[in-house]
């Protein structure tokens, strides 16, 4: 897929009003969580999961329930409510980092939904020695300038609080050199709160986008996500591979889009 240079919308409301459905995904969640649990003990590496715009480390308590059943030392990011880059989340997260690279002696890997996938990615080009890999959850790290999304006239109040010095974090990501840790990029075309192509990484190598079928709000528990993560964090440590869904639950991840900006 190609996307040209030309500001986007937001989402079509009857997308947004159908995020809804993230009540029916957190259904499924507990319904599967018995068969989640068969999918295997981790290597016990760390791992730092990021809250999206607004949100805090309640909202991200599903998944990291499971990866903590799944045998990795999972962690929220302990900074409360994400009002978006203020001094205190910036200087936050990368102490928090360093914090568990100390800690654990090792790589960690980072995950972030929405908003936290774009610090992820952040983090990751600050620190690329503290950072294992990147899993971003429906963030849209590909927005420019001009381009819109639901919550934009909450971002653009809360945006008077954001630090003065942000180091290139809120950089259009065509400007930015390549992440030097692998990528997965998680992403539905259903998603009623940003555009989902602007939520896609660009090809190349150790660099992927997973399409699953659900909502943006559900991201955080829907089984799919899950099961892509699992497979994603259970890689030995430089040795990746792109992601291949098990052959019984292939319908649950429709043919992958690459993307290239015009």
């Amino acid at each position: 897929m190609i996307v040209g240079e030309q500001p986007v919308g937001a989402p079509t409301w009857l997308l947004t009003l159908s995020e809804h459905r993230a009540v029916f995904e957190f259904g499924a969640f507990l319904a599967a969580s018995p068969a989640l649990r068969l999918i295997g003990r981790g290597d016990r590496h760390p791992v730092l999961v990021l809250p999206g715009f607004t949100a805090s480390d309640r909202s991200t308590e599903p998944l990291r329930w499971f990866l903590r059943g799944q045998g990795y030392w999972t962690h929220g990011w302990r900074l409360g409510r994400n009002d978006g880059p203020t001094q205190r989340i910036v200087s936050g997260m990368e102490a928090r980092l360093t914090e568990l690279h100390a800690k654990h002696g090792q790589p960690v890997t980072v995950i972030g939904w929405s908003l936290g996938g774009i610090y992820a990615r952040e983090l990751a080009r600050r620190a690329p020695t503290l950072v294992r890999q990147v899993i971003t959850l429906g963030s849209p790290f590909q927005m420019r300038p001009g381009d819109r999304s639901r919550p934009d006239r909450l971002w653009t109040k809360a945006s008077r609080q954001f630090a003065t010095d942000l180091g290139g974090l809120l950089q259009p990501e065509h400007t930015k050199a390549p992440l030097a840790v692998p990528s997965t990029a998680v992403y539905t075309r259903c998603d009623g709160i940003v555009r989902w192509f602007t939520c896609l990484e660009s090809d190349g190598d150790h660099r992927e986008s997973i399409e699953v079928r659900g909502s943006h709000s559900g991201l955080g528990f829907n089984p799919a996500v899950l099961i892509a993560i699992a497979d994603r964090l259970a890689q030995r440590e430089g040795h990746w591979h792109p992601f291949v869904p098990p052959f019984p639950l292939r319908y649950l991840y429709p043919e992958p889009v690459s993307y290239q900006v015009a």
